[in-house]
């Protein structure tokens, strides 16, 4: 008979606190434990373990350890910004999600079973295949044990790419094909590559379950059309690049139809452009129509979420360049991307006559008219009753947005800013994972940007944390009891 799947030693009785506490404990106890010494790394790894151990995969994207593991990369970095006390609540949330999954009769009972490495006779490239065929009839039970084998014989990033041969071009049928497997990844490498074989089995799973037919034809003839592997492509972007990168962005911005991003990514890249400068490209363009969009689903994060991920992949110098070049033309097919498209506004945002409107502010008196112009939304409803993806934003949330780029526009101190938008993004549990998800992207593109675009990043960032703001943040609520913020 199987058995449950049991951890070194020294991390088994803190994983077993986060599946055994009950939820209506979980905010008071996690805190008792932060606040005793336990560190953020060995409490995010035993979130994390005991979310793949005790809660099943969901029939879509909510729910089991999908959003809990793809929130890790985000919660560890930003419980390292934040002061004081204020650490401690991102990392609190990831329990307290982790914890729900467990204990919910949606998720449960579920337990992972210990599994062994399978291989074709013991042989690498006869075991990729057995895997491809196995994912092929989407038994991915076979999967587990495959990738099981392959972690021992393969780099991490060499499985990585393995796993995104089928994960970019079901990316069209959900983003988190794409998501799920590339934030793991990003998880373990803090945690060490050693928890790959518990971890990122979660992903590996999900990934290769039965789905409707997918096909990357039409991508790869534009790859194809511009010659972009018949001949070697620069991959480092530098000062010389900043005209070019800038029409790209400007030119994607400007786009009414998603559809024709790959071209133009295509085109630049064709006309010279860099494998890193394509992607700030679309990065700076995702933050241009993020702030067109007139979403109000605090869920559409995936425009930023989707482009950092991205760039995270064009750095590895492992991955090939015909893997890299997929995942980034294949951005814009993500469901979660494309719903922003029914709702752009025709012309940028927040609209210049808005904020030229707007009285002169110092950067203390922008930092305060923003943290309270957020803090009152959600206004009307914390939860409308109509679909998600229906939900309009509200003016006040283009009001917050106009701030931003008043801020922007005075160069005044980002990192004033990243501390305040974070606190406001640890609020949250409505999104589970989503807001501080999107909070982490918009600071690492902000950072990977050249100084004369990266300012978008911040402003679309302020608009994203004005519309996920209020929804339901009883987690911190409770943690505001009994810490001292």
């Amino acid at each position: 008979m199987a058995q449950r799947v049991v951890y070194p030693a020294h991390i088994e009785p803190l994983v077993q606190f986060v599946e055994e506490t009950p939820p209506d404990r979980i905010v008071a106890a996690t805190h008792d434990k932060l606040a005793a010494g336990t560190s953020v790394k060995e409490m995010l790894l035993a979130s994390g373990l005991a979310v793949v151990r005790s809660s099943d995969l969901p029939p879509g994207h909510h729910g089991g350890p999908l959003h809990p593991l793809a929130g890790l990369h985000a919660v560890r970095h930003i419980a390292a910004r934040l002061p004081g006390e204020y650490a401690m609540l991102p990392v609190i949330q990831n329990v307290a999600v982790a914890n729900k999954h467990i204990h919910s009769p949606a998720m449960g009972p579920f337990i992972l079973a210990d599994a062994k490495p399978v291989s074709e006779k013991d042989d690498v490239e006869a075991t990729l295949q057995s895997f491809r065929y196995a994912v092929s009839r989407g038994v991915y039970n076979a999967c587990d044990h495959y990738f099981l084998y392959l972690l021992e014989r393969l780099s991490p990033m060499q499985v990585l790419e393995e796993l995104l041969q089928v994960a970019i071009p079901k990316n069209q049928l959900d983003d988190h094909y794409f998501l799920f497997p590339v934030f793991t990844w990003r998880a373990l490498e803090y945690f060490g590559w050693e928890y790959a074989r518990f971890i990122g089995r979660a992903p590996v799973r999900y990934i290769t379950r039965p789905t409707d037919p997918t096909s990357l034809e039409e991508i790869d003839r534009l790859i194809d059309k511009h010659g972009l592997l018949e001949r070697e492509l620069r991959a480092k972007t530098g000062d010389d690049e900043t005209a070019a990168i800038t029409a790209l962005a400007d030119e994607i911005g400007r786009c009414s139809k998603f559809t024709e991003v790959p071209e133009m990514l295509a085109q630049a890249l064709g006309d010279g452009v860099s494998l890193e400068g394509a992607g700030e490209g679309l990065s700076v363009g995702g933050s241009t129509l993020f702030l067109r969009s007139q979403t109000g689903n605090p869920m559409d994060v995936h425009i930023n979420t989707g482009a950092n991920t991205r760039r995270y992949l064009l750095r590895q110098p492992e991955l090939s360049v015909r893997t890299k070049l997929r995942a980034l033309l294949m951005w814009h097919t993500g469901p979660e991307v494309r719903m922003a498209q029914r709702m752009l506004a025709p012309d940028i945002q927040p609209e210049p006559e808005r904020v030229a409107a707007l009285p002169f502010h110092t950067q203390d008196e922008l930092l305060g008219e923003i943290e309270q112009l957020i803090g009152r939304l959600p206004v009307g409803e914390r939860l409308p009753a109509a679909n998600l993806a229906s939900w309009r934003s509200t003016d006040e949330v283009k009001q917050a947005a106009a701030l931003a780029q008043q801020y922007a526009d005075r160069a005044y101190a980002p990192e004033a800013l990243i501390t305040l938008l974070g606190k406001i993004a640890c609020r949250d549990n409505f999104t589970e994972m989503h807001a501080l998800k999107h909070h982490q992207a918009t600071y690492e593109e902000f950072h990977a940007t050249r100084p004369s675009l990266r300012w978008r990043h911040l402003v679309a960032a302020v608009q994203a944390a004005a519309i996920s703001h209020g929804r339901i943040q009883d987690i911190y609520e409770h943690a505001a009891e009994v810490m001292h913020f």
